[in-house]
């Protein structure tokens, strides 16, 4: 009778047991091929990282301001001043420029990579059903849950960090370039195609400008999932905000975890207005040039 209310007393699948044995034969029979991948992250990473800690505090602050004024007036220059004063003033800013550089080397990775996914997806049905389920599985799995295959595969430290940044944020890149694309009126490219313009003419000259405000609202997401993961990320020893976290509340030390989560969010904040500054900036340009 037991038996019958409760089969799965009886009755399992050891899948973490098929899980773990699989991971075990790619790390053994790929080792090489896996320490070969890391190098050019890692040599990415590093001059990513070296480039903004070499900038002094003073120097970047006014670089930043710059840039947002130019990009979005006085207001967004005002917002990237306080922010980065924030930072400095809390004592984060080699802790911040750490997280920075881990989040964009993972963006630009993800560009690389999810921009072309996407226009594949957008122009071939077939790849399209085939990413699908794929891309559900990938935004459906807690972060948490891609720490583990990449310790396995990779170990641990900032290059993993960004891998698995790369694997949690790259999703929305691929989305949303193929839903600008497909969102593209259809009798603009048959008119195109009509005046005898290639497929990639009309991609680059039609197609990709018209869907330039959704691949950058996909790039905004993905900017921001990556600084998210960065933090998480932090309990696989990947330096930055995350770990001022994880050290605060690891000792109890609430004061040192507030500061390093109110780091988090002024980074956050600055990176977000940014990238949706740069997106309207080609517009207002163009509007103010004519």
């Amino acid at each position: 009778m037991d038996q019958f209310l409760n089969p799965f007393d009886h009755f399992t699948i050891p899948f973490g047991h098929w899980a773990e044995n699989f991971i075990a034969l790619m790390v053994s029979g790929s080792r090489d091929t896996l320490v070969a991948a890391k190098l050019p992250v890692q040599a990415f990473l590093e001059a990513i990282r070296d480039l903004l800690l070499s900038v002094p505090p003073s120097i970047g602050i006014l670089v930043v301001t710059a840039a947002g004024y130019l990009l979005g007036g006085a207001r967004l220059a005002a917002l990237g001043f306080f922010c980065l004063v924030g930072i400095g003033l809390l004592e984060l800013w080699d802790a911040a420029m750490t997280t920075l550089a881990i989040a964009l080397a993972a963006v630009a990775i993800c560009v690389v990579i999810g921009l072309p996914l996407g226009i594949l997806t957008a122009r071939s049905e077939t790849f399209h059903r085939l990413m699908r389920p794929i891309l559900d599985l990938m935004q459906a799995t807690p972060s948490f849950v891609y720490l583990v295959p990449v310790v396995m595969l990779f170990g641990i430290g900032d290059v993993p960090g960004v891998i698995v940044t790369c694997l949690f944020a790259v999703a929305p890149m691929i989305r949303l370039t193929n839903l600008g694309i497909r969102q593209v009126r259809a009798d603009l490219v048959e008119a195109a195609r009509a005046f005898g313009a290639s497929d990639l003419r009309v991609l680059y000259g039609i197609q990709l400008p018209i869907a330039r405000p959704t691949i950058l609202a996909g790039l905004n997401q993905t900017v921001l999932m990556s600084l998210s993961m960065a933090v998480v990320a932090s309990m696989i020893s990947v330096a930055g905000l995350g770990r001022v976290v994880l050290e605060g509340i690891g000792r109890l030390d609430f004061g040192r975890a507030t500061i390093g989560g109110l780091g988090i969010v002024l980074t956050a904040i600055l990176v977000d207005r940014y990238v949706q500054a740069l997106g309207a900036a080609r517009p207002r340009l163009a509007r103010g040039s004519a």
